[in-house]
């Protein structure tokens, strides 16, 4: 899944991508309504390509939950955030069964959904084949 430019900019709802860079503030664009706009450097923005969920084990990353999302919904839309908040715990531990329930908070979990959402909504969602049919190939012994 390809999420870079793709920004979450603190206080503002939904996803942004990011347009061009002006003198002394970045151009970015809402996914939802497509409406531009100017953020400056006192703006907090996190690149969603950048940003982990914590696991008991190790950090995963969000692109990796989405593409687990895209597989187990064919690349169609997942549960609504607005979901209670144990419908979407398990659903999130459905997907990451080892997430750390300490520091993933509820919150966490619906912006998981609504960002997920908001991808697909926008065609940037893709259902990753190519790992299926690359295991496969590496299970499949060669013939010499």
């Amino acid at each position: 899944m390809k999420l870079e430019g793709i920004l979450s900019i603190s206080g503002k709802p939904g996803l942004y991508k990011l347009v061009s860079q002006a003198k002394n503030s970045v151009i970015v664009e809402s996914l939802s309504d497509k409406k531009r706009f100017p953020i400056h450097a006192t703006d907090q923005v996190s690149a969603i390509e950048e940003i982990g969920i914590y696991t008991y084990g190790d950090t995963v990353s969000l692109s990796d939950v989405f593409e687990a999302i895209a597989l187990e919904n064919k690349g169609q839309a997942c549960i609504s955030h607005k979901a209670s908040k144990d419908e979407l715990a398990i659903w999130l531990r459905g997907l990451l069964p080892e997430y750390d329930e300490e520091q993933v908070y509820h919150s966490n979990i619906k912006k998981i959904a609504q960002w997920y959402n908001i991808l697909q909504e926008n065609g940037l969602v893709e259902v990753p084949q190519e790992k299926e049919t690359n295991q496969k190939a590496e299970e499949t012994p060669k013939k010499q």
